[in-house]
């Protein structure tokens, strides 16, 4: 029988997958005595000390059994899936589900018909991307970020490399609740402030805790795709209430029965950018309070108001423990940061922390050192100065672009806040947006349905567009590609 080393790595890894091998090919049936280690080495050309560790390697993994002043014996049955692995392909994992063998969850087969879900969206090379939900990455201090980082690296010490509290850096969640009493109004102490790995772990927390199967969560109508992400997890009922000109509608909220949690992003409603009214967000508040209720604030682009005073915070109104308030710096900084916060009732501390601790014992630590010392020493607020002027531009350039080159066909409510705007063409119907997103990619633009904001159809085909990692030509140049492919849509065939 021959066998060769395959020159890959140590010697006795090299020796022990030659001799697997040869078991797999079936050299040494079942039940059969392998021959002796020195003559084994001598073949492979190895120490025998080197030979004899393969060999116990493949007894300890079950390849072969040893019998007392007899030697190494093949096993009759050799472990079943590396046979599989070694005698036929692997079986496609829609097959394997199929037929039974890969069994889920209910909460699993739930995240099914959401598998499509991604804040990774396409980029296609040389195209125009209107995509949302992405910051001004030009704007962004990246060097005095990168210089920052480095240094708290740098002068780490040894508790700055363990596990920490599962809230957050303490210096962090000072800075925030500082931060956010200033910029926002929200009244809380650091110790209400949990550091999140972005909103969306926030609001997966929120979920996980305030919620059991089959509770009911209100939603508004169109809303934030995330929010029906992180429900279908726990097995949350979802009802839709309509959003108006002053935001959420209170009153359908009061029709409904036993809703245990609503969500609203009151500040720039997402995606219709309307404001919630200071009546609506008293009797918001007074709801929760009557039903034994809670409400989830997501204020993910507040910062970018520009026009009229800062709006305060729901949670700022709150003085009954209701809202819990959810924030990001995916939008004030960079995505792939990964850092947010949850500002919850004092209350519902002890059990949101053992929440986040079951979660991931933590966000990373080291960013959160040297986003605190972007707060403390201001550079934060002075970075958002800078990036809301250039971003009030944008929008200027944007609307302006819109209503020169689509006219009245195009109707885009909301407030002159945020970092996206969004685009309803009341003359084409819903079934046309994909068709207009196709035309709109032969024209070297892209736009982005807002079909996945809905529970009940639009009336019309919508579109979110982002405009904040975009220049004032980029904006006005891919605006008119887009009016060409309305063009092209609307036209005769």
């Amino acid at each position: 029988m021959l066998l060769s080393l395959d020159s890959d790595g140590p010697l006795q890894q090299q020796a022990y997958r030659a001799l697997r091998a040869a078991i797999m090919r079936g050299a040494w049936q079942g039940g059969a005595r392998i021959p002796s280690s020195r003559l084994l080495a001598s073949e492979l050309r190895l120490s025998r000390n080197t030979l004899l560790a393969a060999l116990e390697q493949l007894r300890s993994e079950g390849y072969l059994t040893a019998r007392p002043r007899s030697g190494l014996y093949v096993v009759h049955e050799l472990p079943e899936a590396l046979l599989r692995a070694q005698t036929g392909p692997r079986p496609a994992a829609s097959s394997a589900a199929i037929d039974g063998r890969l069994r889920l969850s209910k909460v699993g087969r739930g995240l099914v018909p959401h598998a499509a879900a991604s804040w990774e969206l396409p980029r296609v090379a040389g195209v125009i991307d209107f995509r949302y939900g992405e910051p001004a990455y030009r704007d962004l201090p990246i060097e005095h970020w990168a210089r920052l980082l480095s240094r708290t690296v740098r002068k780490a010490q040894l508790r700055e490399l363990s596990y920490r509290a599962p809230g957050g850096h303490p210096e962090l969640r000072a800075a925030l609740a500082s931060y956010l009493a200033r910029a926002r109004g929200v009244r809380c102490m650091p110790e209400q402030v949990i550091v999140t790995s972005g909103s969306q772990q926030a609001i997966d927390l929120c979920a996980r805790v305030l919620l059991d199967p089959q509770d009911r969560v209100a939603l508004e109508d169109p809303h934030y795709p995330g929010f029906r992400l992180a429900f279908a997890l726990t097995r949350a009922r979802i009802v839709g209430i309509p959003v108006d000109d002053q935001g959420l509608i209170v009153e359908r909220l009061r029709r409904q029965r036993g809703v245990r949690l609503v969500c609203v992003t009151p500040s720039h409603q997402f995606p219709t950018g309307v404001v919630l009214t200071a009546a609506r967000r008293v009797a918001l508040i007074d709801w929760a309070r009557r039903h034994d209720a809670f409400v989830i604030e997501d204020d993910y682009d507040s910062e970018f108001r520009y026009a009229g005073l800062p709006l305060e915070s729901l949670q700022g109104r709150d003085a009954h423990g209701r809202v819990l308030y959810v924030g990001t710096f995916s939008k004030l900084l960079f995505p792939a940061l990964r850092l947010g916060y949850l500002v919850v009732p004092e209350a519902l501390v002890p059990a949101f922390l053992v929440a986040k601790a079951a979660a991931d014992t933590g966000t990373p630590g080291l960013e959160q050192a040297a986003l605190a010392q972007f707060i403390q020493t201001g550079d934060l607020e002075r970075h958002l100065r800078k990036t809301r002027l250039r971003s009030a531009a944008r929008r200027s350039t944007l609307m302006a672009a819109l209503g020169r080159c689509l006219g009245e066909r195009a109707h885009v409510p909301g407030a002159a806040a945020g970092l996206h705007v969004w685009l309803n063409l009341p003359h084409l119907p819903p079934s046309a947006a994909d068709a207009l997103r196709q035309a709109g990619l032969q024209h070297g633009v892209s736009v982005h349905p807002s079909r996945n904001c809905h529970l009940k159809p639009p009336s019309c085909a919508a579109f979110v567009l982002g405009y904040a990692n975009l220049s004032p030509a980029q904006i006005e140049l891919g605006v008119e590609r887009l009016a060409r492919a309305l063009g092209d849509l609307s036209a005769p065939r």
